[in-house]
């Protein structure tokens, strides 16, 4: 019985995770490599800069520990540094938000690193589902605009990056991703397109 359970948690997982890439390669976001620059709302010139930014804070993060390759995710919007992972020290979360500050042409930096935190396989498969749910959610919400949006999940908790049109498609956002179950809590770190100061230069 044991094994059977194991076994099954286990093709779920890898079923979620196929299911996850296949949405997710239809909604390339503001963060996506393949960013699309007619869906994306800022202006070329500052999605170049955030994508320099974004490039040079990864490679020094890995320069500094190839640990934080996999562990630390990093994302720029607007000259916006958001950092997101777990790490074992407090003392690396201080260096980390350091060393985003020393990145030419950073604005703010919102980290929500934690420390110390142990991930298990269930709570892996529940984060995976959140995500694609709320990724689903989006592409069918036609106030939304899914592209906009980066979704990431840790522990249930909800973290959505991105550029809203208006106030009503960031409420839109926040409520679909309140309303998916098993989710704990919605962080929310989302721009208005009135909000891009880069995009009015």
């Amino acid at each position: 019985m044991f094994k059977f359970k194991k076994v099954s948690l286990l093709f779920l997982l890898l079923l979620l995770i196929f299911l996850n890439n296949c949405v997710g390669s239809s909604t390339v976001g503001v963060f996506g490599s393949g960013v699309s620059v007619a869906l994306d709302p800022r202006t070329l010139g500052t999605q170049i800069d955030d994508s320099i930014m974004q490039k040079n804070l990864s490679t020094r993060l890995t320069l500094l520990d190839k640990k934080y390759l996999l562990k630390i995710s990093v994302k720029v919007l607007d000259g916006r540094i958001f950092l997101k992972g777990n790490v074992d020290e407090p003392e690396e979360k201080l260096k980390i938000t350091k060393m985003a500050w020393e990145i030419k042409g950073t604005r703010s930096v919102h980290n929500n690193i934690q420390i110390g935190k142990k991930f298990s396989f269930k709570n892996t498969a529940k984060d995976i589902l959140i995500t694609s749910q709320l990724r689903a959610a989006l592409i069918t919400n036609k106030k939304t605009k899914s592209p906009n949006f980066n979704i990431d999940t840790v522990n249930q908790k909800v973290y959505v990056f991105g550029i809203a049109h208006d106030e009503e498609e960031r409420r839109e956002v926040v409520n679909e991703a309140k309303g998916i179950l098993y989710v704990k809590d919605v962080i929310v770190s989302i721009l208005l397109i009135e909000d891009l100061s880069r995009s009015k230069d």
